[in-house]
C-alpha cells in the first residue's frame, strides 16, 4: 500500500501495533457503548454505520451490541488491527487508507470517526471530509480533540502526529451541514471514561 503522508505509515507500522496493544477491553467496550447510546437517540433510523479508522473494532462492537441488526462496516490502515476487526465477524472490514476515494458512495445511515482526524496531517483532511460526505446518506458524527484555532500538539514524544482543530466547524462550512446535537467526553469520568474529547453529531442537507 503507497501512503501520500508520514502519519500514514506511522500508524500503519509499529506505532500503530503498539496502539492496538494498548487499547482494549471490555471497559473501553462499555464505555462506547453509553457513548453512543446517548448519541443514537439524536440520530433515529440509523440502520448503517462505516467507521473512518475503526482500529481493532473497539466502537463498531459497541454498536453491535447497542443494535446486532445494523450493518457495520471499517476502514482501517494497520493490517494487524484490521485483521483482528474482521475476526469479530460483526462487521465488513477493509485494510485501505481514508486519504484515498472510498467505494460505497450514500450507502450508510451515519459515517463517523472517533480518534482518528486528529492524527491526519491538516493538508489531506479535505480528502477525509469528502469520504465522509460521500459515504453518508445522512448522519456525519465526528468525536475528536477540539479547538477553536489549529493547533499541533506532540503526542507521545512524536512531532507533527497530532493535530487539533474545528473538526466539526470545518465539515459544517463545506458541506452545509446541520448541528444536531454534541457533547463531551470526560478522561475521569466516575464509570463510563472516555479521553478528553467532543463529539458532533452532523446531518447533510435534505
Amino acid at each position: 500500500m503507497a501512503f501520500r503522508t508520514e502519519q500514514e505509515a506511522f500508524w500503519a507500522g509499529g506505532f500503530g501495533d503498539d496502539y492496538m496493544s494498548r487499547n482494549q477491553g471490555e471497559k473501553l467496550i462499555t464505555s462506547n457503548v453509553v457513548l453512543f447510546g446517548n448519541i443514537l437517540r439524536s440520530a433515529p433510523g440509523v440502520r448503517s454505520v462505516v467507521e473512518l479508522g475503526c482500529n481493532i473494532g473497539l466502537n463498531l462492537q459497541a454498536l453491535n451490541r447497542i443494535d446486532p441488526e445494523i450493518a457495520l462496516r471499517g476502514y482501517e490502515i494497520n493490517a494487524n488491527a484490521a485483521q483482528k476487526a474482521r475476526d469479530l465477524g460483526i462487521a465488513d472490514i477493509h485494510q485501505q487508507t481514508i486519504l484515498e476515494t472510498l467505494p460505497d458512495e450514500g450507502r450508510h445511515d451515519l459515517a463517523f470517526t472517533k480518534g482518528v482526524l486528529i492524527h491526519i496531517h491538516p493538508d489531506e483532511l479535505p480528502r477525509v471530509y469528502d469520504n465522509l460526505f460521500a459515504l453518508s446518506r445522512r448522519y456525519i458524527l465526528v468525536c475528536e480533540y477540539y479547538n477553536p484555532s489549529p493547533v499541533t500538539v506532540t503526542y507521545r514524544g512524536n512531532a507533527d502526529r497530532l493535530f487539533k482543530r474545528d473538526f466539526a466547524g470545518e465539515l459544517m462550512d463545506r458541506f452545509g451541514l446541520r448541528l444536531v446535537d454534541y457533547g463531551f467526553t470526560y478522561r475521569r469520568d466516575n464509570y463510563f471514561p472516555q479521553d478528553d474529547s467532543t463529539w458532533f453529531l452532523l446531518e447533510k442537507p435534505l
